[in-house]
């Protein structure tokens, strides 16, 4: 890609980060209230999201053979268990991907 190319596809990228980031504010002012389907996306979309992510993240995990997912289950309790004692989104993650790498790295070898 030339140098043309390049800035012109961070421009896209950038003005379709912005229009997805401001266009709700703009349309749903808060002024009046939201339509109803879009408060229960609101309210059920987040919870799906986790429950994709965790089925992306152990949809190649043996649970009958090697370490038969230890590693897996092990940081998954370790980040349910932060996040009910801190209730912090990012510690929770944080501190079970820590966890992860090192039982992944230094354990589980």
């Amino acid at each position: 890609m030339t140098v043309t190319q390049q800035i012109i596809t961070i421009a896209i990228c950038v003005l379709g980060t912005m229009a997805t980031r401001f266009l709700p504010f703009l349309i749903f002012s808060g002024k009046k209230e939201a339509p109803k389907y879009i408060q229960y996306l609101g309210r059920a979309l987040p919870a799906a999201l986790f429950g994709m992510l965790v089925i992306y993240c152990l949809k190649d995990v043996s649970f009958i053979s090697g370490s038969y997912g230890l590693p897996e289950i092990a940081s998954m309790a370790v980040t349910v268990g932060l996040h009910l004692w801190k209730r912090q989104m990012l510690i929770s993650i944080a501190g079970g991907t820590l966890f992860y790498m090192l039982l992944t790295q230094l354990i589980f070898v």
